[in-house]
């Protein structure tokens, strides 16, 4: 799990969710509200009245939307883990066979996906331990679906002699923790790197990272 600090702000101009229905009216708003308080207090730093507060709602009106304040945070973490694998899909399907351009294709859409929706990808992340293991399930099981598709990339360029990986599950682990952590410091002063041209980068880590080959 990454402990990287909580994001305060959202980069301008970056939508605070992706779009989807659950998003829309009072139920929106309190997760935006929820959004926001578990980015910066946490979890168990946020009371279903600071929500309620934030959204401007009555307790009894929230409670319509979502039985508990953890409901509120597994339907967060769901859409976070959703939205990443989504963009990772899409990115393994735009790409060709080359394990070279696998790799590189995954890592910028799993890069893109932390600058796009950062407060998401740092609740989804920061906060999935506080969720029951019921609550936590859906996600987990999203997690371990995109784990696997980078584990899969790693491994067929191993097999296929264009990677030279020195540990196939440290690589990984190393490569999926670094794009993480970029929710939690991009935007940063100096960098002068838009989100594209960052991705670009990490997709060039990593490629070193799994030690590939020239073509």
């Amino acid at each position: 799990m990454d402990e990287s600090p909580r994001v305060r702000r959202v980069r301008p101009g970056a939508p605070a969710l992706p779009p989807r229905p659950a998003t829309d009216g009072t139920r929106g708003r309190i997760l935006l509200a929820g959004l926001g308080l578990f980015a910066e207090h946490g979890y168990h730093g946020t009371s279903i009245r600071d929500i309620a507060a934030e959204a401007a709602v009555q307790s009894a009106s929230l409670y319509a939307h979502f039985p508990s304040k953890e409901a509120i945070l597994a339907e967060l973490v769901l859409a976070g883990h959703e939205e990443h694998h989504t963009s990772l899909v899409t990115a393994l399907l735009d790409s060709g066979t080359d394990p070279r351009e696998r790799l590189a294709a995954l890592v910028r859409a799993h890069v893109r996906a932390h600058t796009d929706y950062p407060m998401l990808a740092v609740v989804a992340n920061n906060e999935m331990h506080a969720l029951s293991p019921a609550a936590a399930a859906p996600a987990a099981a999203v997690r371990r679906r995109s784990e696997a598709l980078l584990a899969e990339v790693l491994a067929m360029g191993h097999q296929q002699g264009v990677f030279d990986v020195v540990h196939l599950e440290a690589t990984a682990a190393a490569i999926g923790g670094m794009g993480i952590r970029v929710a939690s410091w991009y935007p940063a002063p100096g960098v002068g790197l838009n989100p594209s041209q960052l991705a670009d980068v990490y997709a060039s880590l990593a490629l070193r990272m799994a030690g590939a080959r020239q073509p």
